[in-house]
């Protein structure tokens, strides 16, 4: 059965309650992990969270030295870290349970499964890039758009649109099909725990994954804007 969104509307804008509460419950997570690794820091002794923040941040900066560069991307490294773990932990979120009201209300959910949410950090990406690129590379940044002339110039401003298009969609569309299937496995009954467990499995796999895309891309459409003026 199709689940309703709780809704409210403030200043004539409708909210879909259940994406804030999801969007909270993700910060707060991070938060949480964040302050975790970081507190009692020793180089002798570090904890398990220390490890695993330690690792996670090696990991960011193998992303933004393939693309960025590591002499020009040290300044990226937190921005890298705190969106391969937002959006990791909120497509994590949708897979253990949900809460269903009686009247079919579903308040728990993946917040990477709602289109807003998704489409909200790639505005967030999309204008970060754009900004880099005016201010520290201007120059560079409007020249760009003039080496394409006539048909070549429409297909590359297509391009320009399409990148937060399918940025958003593509991190939207499988968090949200994954969740749509476990809903259907779960109607099956006793005859779906053992499809259930196996496509819970992969769905963290999937959700690493659109993770570590979603950062990687981030990184890359960074360094499109950010042209180095070396001539190699």
């Amino acid at each position: 059965m199709e689940h309703k969104v709780p809704e409210f509307e403030w200043l004539g804008i409708h909210f879909d309650a259940s994406a804030l509460l999801m969007i909270g419950v993700t910060t707060l997570i991070v938060l949480i992990l964040a302050i975790a690794g970081a507190s009692r820091a020793s180089v002798t002794n570090p904890s398990k969270m220390q490890n695993f923040m330690e690792w996670t941040i090696e990991f960011v900066e193998g992303i933004i030295g393939s693309t960025i560069g590591s002499k020009h991307g040290k300044g990226f490294i937190a921005l890298g870290l705190t969106l391969i773990m937002y959006i990791f932990i909120g497509n994590m979120l949708g897979l253990p349970f949900s809460i269903v009201t009686e009247d079919h209300v579903s308040w728990w959910k993946s917040p990477t499964a709602d289109i807003a949410v998704t489409g909200a950090l790639t505005v967030i990406v999309i204008v970060l890039s754009h900004y880099l690129g005016i201010t520290r590379n201007t120059k560079h940044y409007f020249a760009h758009y003039f080496e394409f002339k006539g048909a070549m110039l429409i297909l590359h401003l297509i391009e320009v649109v399409s990148k937060p298009l399918t940025l958003a969609f593509r991190l939207y569309g499988n968090i949200y099909a994954g969740e749509i299937m476990i809903s259907v496995i779960m109607g099956l009954g006793a005859v779906g725990i053992v499809p259930l467990v196996a496509w819970q499995g992969f769905s963290v796999f999937v959700g690493a994954i659109q993770a570590f895309v979603f950062t990687m891309l981030t990184m890359v459409y960074i360094s499109q804007t950010l042209i180095h003026e070396e001539k190699h």
